[in-house]
């Protein structure tokens, strides 16, 4: 397929890509790593009047330290988010992530931010920003706002995203010494899209979980944690019996309004199962 004809901008400062997005409204679209954009116009289904390119607006870019919370720019590439030491020793749940985005040739190319912002619901970094809390700050002509990632993804593919803004940056707590931080996802081959998976990051204390994050992409409209599942294993002991017991709680609360879509080649039920699989290996992960 080839793409329908569009005018191109390259905008060197945020202040000019919201003079662009002011004008054109709906009719722009951002281009950053162009891994979905690109694929999206040539099959048709995006046909903007007018591509703006950000991947030269320096305020995009960037990994930089703070006392509370890495901030990594959204123009950053997963391969520099997979390599960067700052990502390693904070955040090291992102470090975990990467090597299931794609393949080398898109990691290479794809941004953490147009991932957000496009908040596909099988996506890894949607889901890893909500189980760390982390903070996704946008912009606009009108000024800045930092939106919780819990409150940032809407529905498939929709965020809350005003007409004019742009993601700017995302913000990840620090990680502490007493946490433990697990991902995995299961795919029909490596590098398709996951079917299912889990973002996990718990807490010990004296022994117990004090804190518990189980995140699932793939299964629901938006990234979805298992707050039931989590409520249950708070203050327990990580061992056999607290993971059965788990396993059985997730596939209670994987039920009803809760219950995974389903997909062309995988059912409700399937997911379900797959769901509580990834929960039992990661869970045996952290308590080893």
């Amino acid at each position: 397929m080839k793409a329908p004809p569009f005018d191109y901008a390259r905008p060197a400062s945020l202040a000019a890509v919201f003079e662009l997005l002011d004008a054109h409204g709906d009719n722009a679209r951002l281009l950053a790593g162009g891994q979905t954009l690109l694929a999206t116009l040539n099959m048709r289904l995006s046909e903007p009047a007018l591509l703006v390119d950000i991947n030269q607006v320096p305020e995009l870019t960037g990994v930089s330290l703070g006392e509370q919370c890495l901030r990594i720019g959204a123009l950053t590439r997963h391969t520099e988010i997979e390599n960067h030491p700052l990502v390693a020793k904070h955040v090291p749940l992102l470090k975990l992530a990467v090597p299931h985005i794609a393949h080398r040739a898109i990691r290479n190319l794809g941004t953490i931010g147009g991932s957000l912002a496009y908040a596909d619901p099988a996506a890894e970094w949607p889901a890893c920003a909500l189980a760390l809390d982390a903070t996704i700050i946008v912009q606009g002509s009108q000024g800045q706002r930092r939106i919780a990632a819990a409150d940032f993804f809407v529905d498939v593919l929709t965020t809350s995203l005003q007409p004019g803004e742009v993601l700017v940056a995302v913000e990840f707590p620090l990680a502490a010494p007493n946490w433990r931080y697990g991902f995995d996802e299961l795919a029909r081959r490596h590098g398709d899209y996951a079917i299912a998976g889990l973002a996990l990051a718990v807490r010990h204390d004296a022994g117990l979980l004090a804190d518990v994050r189980l995140c699932f992409l793939g299964i629901g409209s938006t990234p979805l944690r298992a707050r039931r599942t989590e409520a249950l294993l708070t203050g327990r002991a990580l061992d056999a019996a607290a993971i059965t017991d788990a396993a059985a709680m997730l596939a209670s609360e994987l039920t009803g309004q809760l219950a995974p879509l389903p997909d062309l080649t995988n059912s409700s039920a399937t997911k379900r199962h797959l769901a509580t699989v990834l929960l039992r290996r990661l869970l045996a992960r952290a308590s080893a």
